[in-house]
């Protein structure tokens, strides 16, 4: 299975789609269906029943995953589009970011 550039909590912009140029936070990512949920983005309707947290029931819009190859993380200096350089320093792995070379945590 291949690692992925994009890591929980990193800001990121969808590159295209129905939310093309929206940004927002990592929630969470699924390694092995190559996919992200994005704070703000792919958002659904889903139908709740209702149940002891959520008594009135109804519906309730939530993220949808959103594939990894329509993301890309944003530079931390110029808050634009980037790709990423990956170093290893011992044991270490280090994210370069390649617009401005700054290092990403």
């Amino acid at each position: 299975m291949n690692k992925l550039h994009i890591k929980k909590g990193d800001n990121v912009i969808v590159l295209s789609g129905e939310d093309k140029g929206k940004t927002g936070k990592v929630l969470k990512v699924f390694v092995a269906e190559r996919k992200a949920l994005v704070e703000g983005v792919k958002l659904v309707s889903k139908s709740q029943k209702p149940s002891a947290k959520n008594p009135q029931g109804g519906i309730v819009k939530m993220e949808a995953p959103i594939h990894i190859s329509n993301l890309s993380l944003i530079d931390p200096k110029s808050g634009k589009p980037t790709r990423i350089l990956i170093k290893h320093e011992g044991k270490n792995v280090i994210r370069i970011a390649k617009k401005s070379g700054e290092e990403i945590k």
